[in-house]
């Protein structure tokens, strides 16, 4: 037999992490094209080898960049390795769909393995039917807990608030807490401090768990404990309860219901995730484009955006009706349509620029109604050296380019005008639309557009009348 017979096939060396994802940790596009090779090949085995080593946060991405009709036969291939961690790491609308092509039970099992916030993230978007379905399958104390979550308001500390967490009376002293922790059967695994609390177990206190680990076993909780602490109410807004962990540095926080009854705790690492979510929908509410998540639905997307535009269409009519009753003057002086987009334009861009700042002022607390006048005095007189500042540029350009001083003259005053005026619209609009509890994100910019492109049209055509420059 020769020495090449004897030979056995070389196995293929496993993939080193840098063949997977690229310098910035993303899936690197050829890996991707190779997985879904073998998924289109019916390799599953090949599919499994490539996906296993993965990360589940990576591994979720994965589902989410390939196309949807991708998806399911992906996760046939590969779905004793969709465990709970994957899910709970996965975009919305991908868990969802996901989702959906299970059975109850399926959901259950996953569901089970999640701590409270997590599970609620899955179960809460379901069809009322596969709801009661899941939740049926669940064991009794994993049902009652998420039935409870599911009572609280949508994006409220109820829901986001996990019920897994340590608390001890206060009588206790340091040894029996370790002991307790030691021999408890079922506590949770991932805690930051122990909560303490009283016969009516409302929380008096908390204690960090590197001082429960550092302190001798005889010493009182009450006497260790830190009894100043942040307590979120269960029907807290989940932007407000970002904002208390923002400035109060929180790792984690008690949450308390109507009674002032601990009834759960959120973490800093949910935290995160909301105020990445929040951050990011004030973004796309300025911009009128829904949700904007890739992975949404195209119908949802449409309906989301469209309302907008035709919104949009609506206060460029009133623009439009401002440029008609100045039909005339724009007819004896071609340079006036040349001019005019510009006066609209750099006041939208002035206006823009100021209700960015207070829609994020207003959303992180800064703006309150403790200083809105000294912001509304500040966003005026910025905007008038901003306007200054244009005006000149705009004035002297026109006037060289015209030949014409006086025409210089009217877009540098209208510019003026309409700068101070989009300052002042774009603090005033989503000062207004909160104090009439209207999110400023979602109306602001229509409202910001309308009033700087009429303004502009207005003051430069009107002025342009009524210096003689035109009959």
């Amino acid at each position: 037999m020769s020495d090449s017979e004897l030979e056995t096939p070389a196995t293929p060396a496993p993939e080193e992490p840098e063949d997977r994802l690229d310098e910035d940790d993303r899936l690197r596009p050829d890996f991707v094209r190779r997985v879904l090779d073998r998924v289109d090949a019916g390799d599953t085995d090949g599919v499994r080898e490539l996906v296993e080593p993965l990360h589940p946060a990576d591994m979720a991405d994965l589902f989410e960049i390939v196309d949807r009709d991708e998806r399911q036969a992906l996760a046939a291939a590969v779905s004793d390795l969709l465990d709970a961690e994957v899910f709970s790491e996965m975009n919305d609308w991908v868990r969802e769909e996901l989702i959906d092509a299970l059975e109850p039970h399926e959901v259950a099992d996953i569901a089970g393995q999640l701590e409270t916030d997590d599970a609620v993230a899955i179960i809460e978007d379901m069809e009322e039917d596969d709801q009661r379905a899941v939740l049926r399958a669940l064991d009794p104390d994993d049902r009652a807990a998420i039935e409870e979550a599911l009572t609280f308001p949508e994006e409220s500390a109820g829901r986001l608030m996990q019920r897994e967490l340590i608390a001890v009376p206060e009588h206790w002293n340091i040894g029996q807490v370790i002991d307790y922790l030691r021999a408890g059967e079922g506590l949770t695994t991932d805690f930051w401090e122990v909560f303490v609390v009283d016969p009516q177990h409302h929380p008096v206190g908390t204690v960090q768990l590197s001082w429960i680990l550092r302190t001798p076993r005889h010493i009182a909780m009450a006497d260790l404990m830190r009894r100043e602490q942040t307590l979120i109410p269960v029907d807290m807004d989940q932007e407000e309860v970002a904002l208390r962990f923002q400035k109060y540095a929180l790792i984690s926080a008690a949450v308390v219901d109507e009674a002032g009854r601990l009834v759960g705790m959120i973490t800093v690492d949910d935290i995160v995730h909301i105020i990445q979510e929040e951050a990011g929908e004030d973004v796309l509410l300025l911009s009128g484009a829904g949700e904007g998540d890739i992975n949404e639905p195209i119908r949802d997307s449409y309906k989301a955006r469209v309302r907008w535009l035709v919104a949009n269409l609506g206060t460029a009519l009133v623009a439009s009706t401002i440029i008609a009753l100045f039909g005339a003057a724009i007819e004896e002086m071609v340079a006036l349509a040349v001019l005019m987009p510009i006066v609209a334009s750099i006041g939208g861009n002035a206006g823009t620029q100021t209700m960015a700042v207070a829609v994020r002022a207003l959303a992180v607390n800064q703006l309150t109604r403790s200083n809105t006048w000294r912001t509304i005095w500040r966003e005026i007189r910025l905007a008038l050296l901003n306007g200054v500042t244009i005006a000149i540029l705009i004035g002297l350009g026109a006037g060289f380019v015209f030949s014409n001083a006086a025409l210089g003259g009217v877009i540098a005053a209208a510019m003026l005008i309409n700068i101070a005026v989009a300052g002042l619209a774009g603090v005033m609009v989503p000062v207004l639309l909160e104090r009439l509890d209207q999110d400023p994100a979602v109306a602001s910019s229509v409202f910001v557009t309308m009033i700087t492109d009429s303004m502009g049209f207005l003051a430069f055509l009107g002025l342009a009348v009524a210096s003689g420059l035109v009959g």
